[in-house]
């Protein structure tokens, strides 16, 4: 029992990773209707503030993450997606790839191929019993992080002028453009909520593995991805749904799996998403958008 409550402790921990990065991913396309590789590079913009102000307060730290990260969002709309947004879903997923490699190839240049490495947040490394279970600091928060911002961001979807607008324009962008949404302003503002989730994502991505390298958040970013696929793309709903059941499941591979057979745990989670998704094409969740393409 202890085993078992002690994985569904981590399955929440690591779903809920995956479910910040999930939601940046999955706000961008229900707008857009485009997977924003470049958002992996939003992450690796934050967690190399994090570490190169390592000596700043943590306060600080933060803030100065959070305004950096959310600004690189905004500028990689208004110089990078902006002007080809004209020209079609493929010219601009071209161009998210072309700005990832980009930036990748830049953070090389600026701070070099090598690893750094430091501290977040030393108390996050440190843990708590919860009954029978021990919880780490920094699993706890990511629950409560994740908690905090679904909430959140329903509440803005719901409740805010501006959020009703990014729903609209989520279901049908044409009309929604056409009854008076401000497609600059409602873009604008997606990129940068998908920015401040990133930057979160940096956060705890970084408090994580204590390292920093130019493609730290590729690996996980792509697992944001298969989560939103396996959700239901343009859902946001989905985007969380998914993101838990891909950390459920890596949880039970990873507990069930013979040891030689552990190394290949992401072989056999991916295949389970594709057996998903040959029984539903269209993800757990479809949006009506999606079955009006459909």
């Amino acid at each position: 029992m202890n085993g078992f409550l002690q994985g569904v402790v981590d399955a929440l921990a690591l779903g809920s990773l995956y479910a910040i990065f999930a939601l940046g991913i999955a706000l961008i396309f229900s707008v857009l209707k485009m997977i924003n590789f470049a958002h992996s590079e939003l992450v690796t913009i934050g967690a190399f503030v994090l570490i190169l102000l390592a000596d700043v307060p943590l306060i600080i730290r933060i803030l100065i993450l959070v305004v950096v990260v959310v600004g690189a969002a905004v500028l990689m709309e208004r110089v990078a997606f902006r002007p080809v947004r004209g020209a079609g879903q493929t010219t601009m997923l071209i161009t998210s790839f072309a700005v990832s490699y980009l930036l990748q190839n830049a953070a090389i240049l600026i701070f070099g191929p090598d690893l750094r490495s430091g501290s977040v947040w030393s108390v996050l490394n440190e843990s708590f019993m919860l009954g029978p279970v021990r919880i780490l600091n920094l699993n706890a928060l990511t629950i409560v992080l994740t908690l905090v911002l679904l909430v959140a961001l329903t509440l803005f979807l719901r409740k805010t002028s501006i959020g009703l607008q990014m729903r609209a324009a989520a279901e049908d962008f044409t009309t929604a453009r056409l009854v008076g949404v401000k497609a600059n302003r409602i873009i604008a503002v997606a990129f940068g909520i998908s920015g401040l989730l990133a930057a979160i994502a940096s956060f705890l991505l970084t408090a994580q593995t204590g390292v920093v390298t130019n493609t730290i958040g590729v690996q996980v970013v792509l697992m944001a991805f298969v989560a939103t696929i396996l959700g239901g793309m343009g859902s946001l709903s989905g985007a969380v749904i998914g993101a838990f059941v891909l950390g459920a499941v890596s949880v039970i591979l990873q507990q069930l799996l013979p040891l030689e057979l552990r190394p290949f745990r992401d072989a056999f989670l991916f295949a389970a998403v594709f057996v998903v998704l040959v029984v539903r094409p269209g993800g757990l969740i479809v949006t009506r958008a999606s079955r009006a393409r459909v």
